[in-house]
């Protein structure tokens, strides 16, 4: 919802501060008084194109800034306790879309509002900012889009495209789950068809990729390797190539220690037997000291020298066949070859091989494999057409229902014999599984479900039945989306953002009691939504909660302006009954004054019968 409006040097507004009511405001004012300068305001901080020709004259630059509430401001916090008891996909279940928005882009809410402005200098690029962080022109329209919708001359043909009618209808169908449902489905599809797509049109290279794997397997299995065992080989190289020095030293050290070890004739006491001999003397000592603890020091010496010839002892024992270096050195060599192409280590040897089966089996498109495939295929594709049904079922019964809705309004404005008729086509009525026609693979589905959906107008009886944007005037436009916007007025209902309509030349053609049949229901849609509507009409304008009224007046004397200059003010009591009577008859006498406070008196929305009126 627009909290407040603040423009700054935009065409003849030097400076204008709109805050318009939760429910229905009027925008009033003689033609040519720079109304449309609001409209353009909004268009800026939606994202709009820029035009420098639009800054005042002798001013550098305008400046344009719309607060919008939209909630959601505690879920956006990290650091707020909402955010400590939800995950983030509770979040994104709860918040309105703006907001989830905002927070993606790291502009957050501020105490549940958004700050969108837009500056637009003389010369140079315009600077869109949102809460006082430089952003993408591109962010405004994409926040925008959740929070203002336009209906002027040229906003309103936006609906005429088929995406946004398909949008709209779904909105009005409330057919989430079915679409959620249908879209897992086509995404399952499109990703088998990628893959047999791949499978079923490899080029050379890939072909080539498939036999250097096929060729590398079955090389690295040949050999068979383990992990470490080149290092392993390398050790055992080395000793057998070292033996001779390797006994020697053995030989020396058992000697030292335990020369029985060596030669069973040695009559030389072992070290471990000399350590025992100084144990049991230290032990014998019963003087006081510390001869006991250096006795417990020397066994557990004498344990780690006992370990120490027990091992030199094995090495002696070792057998070492110098006839094995041969096929010792032919193992590490390809072994060697192994790690130099897939390595380095033997272990990322095996790890590529195994990751190479796997490539292997989507490289190779077997026809095996690709009859299994296109099986598989089949099935997604039946469970896709399935949910798009599902979904088909609940957009022609939401189609039918706001068809004749939006008919039954139309009468009410002033538009006897139009009507609305919505399309909704299935694609492939007539059966097939989604291959040839000369369609793509998936037809007749795509990402949005098998539908052709077109709202077609019919602006009085016996006109043809036209698309919409083609067959109405601007005014009678205006009309029809008020009608739809009415129709569909319950899904704003409890909205924690609710999207502000913006209506222009709504009332173009109109006048009396349709008039007043107007303004009843654009107080009707305020009901569930913020309205602005820039009107000429007295009896639209009465049922306004706000009024601003848009006046041309001369520039001071000490201003640098050139031309005229617009204010914006706000209007209540007695200041709104005179707008009142200035729009009934150009002037303020007495019986237009009564007339304007009695037009303000009976434009009050009643009873529920009022409202569905």
């Amino acid at each position: 919802m627009l909290e407040e409006l603040e423009i700054r040097d935009l065409g003849p507004i030097r400076h204008a501060l709109l805050t318009p009511a939760a429910g229905m405001t009027a925008i009033t004012g003689e033609t040519g008084a720079g109304k449309s300068m609001l409209l353009s305001a909004l268009k800026l901080i939606s994202g709009g194109t820029a035009d420098p020709g639009r800054v005042s004259a002798g001013a550098k630059e305008s400046w344009t800034q719309g607060v919008f509430a939209v909630g959601g401001d505690a879920a956006a916090d990290p650091d707020s306790d909402a955010a400590g008891d939800s995950s983030a996909a509770t979040r994104d279940a709860v918040e309105p879309a703006v907001v989830c928005i905002a927070r993606d882009a790291g502009v957050a809410p501020q105490d549940g509002e958004l700050f969108l402005s837009r500056t637009v200098p003389v010369s140079g690029r315009s600077r869109a900012v949102v809460n006082g962080r430089s952003v993408p022109r591109a962010l405004l329209g994409d926040l925008a889009g959740e929070l203002v919708t336009i209906h002027g001359q040229a906003d309103q043909l936006r609906i005429a495209s088929p995406a946004r009618q398909r949008e709209f209808l779904d909105m009005v169908a409330g057919d989430e789950r079915e679409l959620a449902t249908y879209r897992t489905a086509w995404d399952a599809l499109c990703a088998i068809d990628e893959r047999l797509e791949r499978m079923e049109h490899q080029e050379a290279s890939a072909r080539q990729q498939a036999d250097y794997l096929r060729e590398s397997i079955e090389r690295i299995n040949r050999a068979d390797p383990q992990p470490g065992e080149d290092e392993e080989l390398k050790a055992k190289r080395s000793r057998i190539e070292n033996a001779a020095d390797i006994a020697q030293g053995v030989s020396g050290a058992l000697a030292a220690l335990d020369a029985s070890q060596v030669s069973a004739d040695a009559d030389e006491a072992s070290a471990s037997e000399l350590i025992n001999h100084a144990v049991q003397a230290l032990r014998s000592i019963r003087a006081d000291g510390d001869f006991n603890e250096l006795a417990d020091r020397l066994e557990s010496v004498n344990a780690d020298l006992s370990d120490i010839v027990y091992s030199l002892a094995r090495e002696l024992d070792v057998e070492d066949n110098v006839d094995d270096l041969d096929e010792i050195n032919a193992r590490i060599h390809e072994l060697g070859e192994l790690t130099r192409r897939w390595g380095p280590t033997l272990a990322d040897v095996i790890a590529w091989r195994d990751k190479a089966v796997f490539d292997v089996e989507d490289l190779d498109a077997s026809p095996e494999k690709v009859a299994e495939l296109k099986a598989e295929r089949e099935r997604l594709f039946s469970d896709a057409m399935a949910a798009a049904d599902a979904l088909s079922e609940a957009r022609e019964a939401a189609a039918r229902s706001l068809a004749a809705t939006v008919t039954g309004e139309l009468s009410s404005l002033a538009m006897d014999g139009a009507a609305l008729n919505i399309r909704v086509t299935r694609r492939g009525a007539d059966g097939g599984n989604g291959v040839g026609k000369g369609k793509t693979p998936t037809w007749p589905l795509d990402a949005n479900g098998r539908d052709d959906i077109a709202f077609l107008f019919t602006p009085y009886e016996g006109a043809p039945e036209l698309p919409m944007g083609k067959s109405a005037s601007g005014g009678e436009l205006s009309r029809l989306m008020l009608a739809m916007e009415l129709s569909a007025a319950d899904r704003h209902a409890g909205s924690e953002a609710p999207m502000t309509f913006i209506f222009d030349e709504v009332d173009a053609g109109v006048g009396g009691k349709t008039a007043v049949e107007l303004g009843r229901r654009l107080a009707r849609l305020a009901r569930t939504a913020q309205v602005i509507v820039v009107t000429h009409l007295a009896q639209v304008a009465s049922w306004a909660d706000a009024q601003f009224v848009v006046t041309k007046e001369p520039p001071d004397a000490d201003d640098d302006a050139v031309g005229v200059v617009t204010t914006v003010a706000a209007v209540q009591g007695d200041g709104r009954v005179r707008e009142i009577a200035r729009m009934l008859s150009g002037s303020e006498s007495e019986a237009s004054l009564d007339h304007a406070r009695e037009l303000l008196s009976s434009s009050r929305l009643g009873d529920a019968a009022d409202l569905v009126a």
